[in-house]
């Protein structure tokens, strides 16, 4: 393991919501949800201000509106998160050829690689650099993490939040580690927890002085070293560009069972989204959806089907998980949910069958953020049934003829309500309601955070 601080992991802060809060002055400071918002829909990102309400990532979007029924729940924009990422991963790029993006919003970067820092100090003053530059280039703020292995770099970056930076010395990594509780660690989920609790064990210290035998007689041969050698600081995995990688997977372990066939779905579907931005964001597509359930009884099933080519695109990962989904039983509840896509490549299935040639980037793009809540969410509450482009999302980006750019605020009988402001309003803007089937008004793409200054 290295002996310098070399690795750098950056975690954008509360990133759908914070866009959207720099996307419209009048949120600013408020509180914010976006996720899915029909009856089933779940919260992708949530505001600080809405966690001080108790609302989080992946909660159902019903339980989020009691806790906080005064906040701003939005449609996701994925074209501009794509695009605001982009930016950041360009800029963590310039650090470093190996650069392993995580998601959207998260990376770990090889400093050394990069030859850009060989110390502490050297470290440290490109996190500085690097967070000063994300807000230059996209107004937003991400939390850096710096320390000699990439599990403590994500510790690190996640003590930093929001809005931080944190370096953990070479040799106090056992020092910050010891009081933590064993959930901190990587592998450790809901029944490895409530497994070491069961025996005494509370803290990392507590892992570390139990022994690696002691590990192995209660998790098994593989777990019992890998956790023991975690809990004394021991990471040798290296930060591995996304575009080496052979395969892209996400999974959550939840703290309890699912048994609800419906919102094992409902997962399935967030975390194949979640999988294909993770996709995206490394500029690769994948030929091969694999779906991982992990059942009550820790029985472990994994399948897989294979498209007719590689393809990035949402809905058809959904709905290859999905079918696999089906010759899957979960009557007995499920402990953990996976989505994976392999058999990586550079190109989709679209440059190989042409399929997209029926419709223009321009109407999918625009399309893009309701299709997902849609597909993620149901159809959204108190909205008529009208056609699909006249049905207005709250938080989509329009324009009037008259009044310019602005964003839904809400729709209804019939009624739409746009808030007229930008991202460079100095001031909330002002509120009009309009028809639904205004001839004035029409959808239209996202703003740059960062006004783009005249040439």
């Amino acid at each position: 393991m290295r002996t310098a601080p070399t690795i750098l992991h950056l975690d954008m802060d509360a990133f759908y919501a914070s866009a959207e809060q720099a996307a419209k002055p009048s949120l600013r400071g408020k509180a914010v949800v976006v996720g899915g918002l029909g009856p089933r829909g779940v919260v992708a990102t949530a505001s600080y201000e809405a966690r001080a309400f108790g609302v989080h990532s992946a909660m159902p979007m019903g339980q989020a509106r009691r806790l906080a029924p005064n906040a701003a729940y939005l449609v996701p924009r994925f074209r501009l998160y794509r695009e605001i990422s982009e930016q950041v991963m360009a800029l963590l790029r310039e650090l470093s050829p190996l650069v392993e993006p995580l998601s959207l919003d998260e990376a770990f970067v090889d400093l050394e690689a990069g030859e850009t820092a060989w110390d502490a100090s050297s470290a440290e003053a490109v996190g500085l650099k690097l967070r000063g530059d994300i807000r230059r280039v996209t107004g937003l703020s991400g939390s850096v993490g710096l320390a000699v292995s990439k599990m403590l770099a994500k510790i690190a970056s996640e003590e930093a939040k929001p809005d931080g930076l944190l370096l953990i010395p070479p040799g106090t990594e056992r020092q910050l580690l010891g009081p933590k509780p064993v959930r901190i660690l990587p592998g450790v989920g809901p029944a490895t927890g409530d497994h070491l609790r069961r025996a005494g064990i509370h803290t990392v210290e507590e892992i570390a002085e139990a022994g690696e035998d002691e590990l192995v007689r209660m998790l098994g041969k593989a777990h019992g070293s890998h956790l023991y050698a975690m809990a004394l600081a021991r990471d040798e995995r290296p930060v591995v560009a996304e575009r080496d990688s052979k395969s892209v997977s996400v999974e959550d372990t939840y703290d309890v069972d699912i048994h609800d066939r419906v919102r094992v779905r409902m997962e399935v579907q967030r975390l194949a989204d979640r999988c294909v931005e993770r996709l995206r964001a490394a500029g690769r597509s994948g030929r091969t959806v694999v779906l991982k359930v992990r059942r009550y009884d820790f029985s472990t099933l994994t399948r897989s089907e294979t498209l007719r080519g590689p393809t990035d695109d949402p809905g058809v990962v959904r709905e290859a998980a999905a079918r696999l989904l089906e010759g899957v039983d979960t009557t007995g509840g499920v402990r953990l949910l996976g989505v994976g896509v392999t058999g990586l490549a550079d190109f989709t299935q679209e440059d190989l069958f042409a399929q997209a040639a029926a419709a223009s980037e321009e109407a999918a793009a625009a399309g893009a953020a309701e299709e997902a809540a849609e597909e993620t969410a149901g159809p959204a509450e108190d909205v008529p049934e009208e056609p699909a482009a006249r049905r207005w999302m709250a938080g989509l980006d329009v324009r009037h003829a008259e009044f310019g750019p602005g964003w839904v605020q809400g729709s209804g009988v019939g009624r739409v309500t746009v808030r007229f402001e930008t991202p460079y309003s100095v001031v909330p803007g002002r509120v009009r309601t309009f028809s639904v089937d205004d001839p004035s008004l029409e959808a239209a793409d996202p703003l740059p955070l960062v006004e783009v200054p005249a040439r």
